[in-house]
């Protein structure tokens, strides 16, 4: 997926700011991407982390597990 198709899927869901990490992924249709990109691009894991809106303390937590 590009950049902008995953911003697309974001901005289609209201109220992600209330959801765990794998809820925002899961209800956004990027749990795939995000699984390939932790595997594959860390720097397109952390954009994703970061366009959900996922804090920075956790975002270092999952990207360094």
């Amino acid at each position: 997926m590009t950049i902008e198709e995953i911003e697309n899927a974001i901005l289609k869901v209201d109220g992600i700011q209330g959801m765990t990490v794998n809820e925002r992924l899961y209800v956004c249709g990027l749990m795939d991407e995000f699984d390939d990109s932790l595997i594959n691009d860390k720097d397109k894991a952390r954009l994703i982390l970061e366009l959900l809106k996922v804090d920075q303390l956790s975002i270092e937590k999952i990207l360094n597990n």
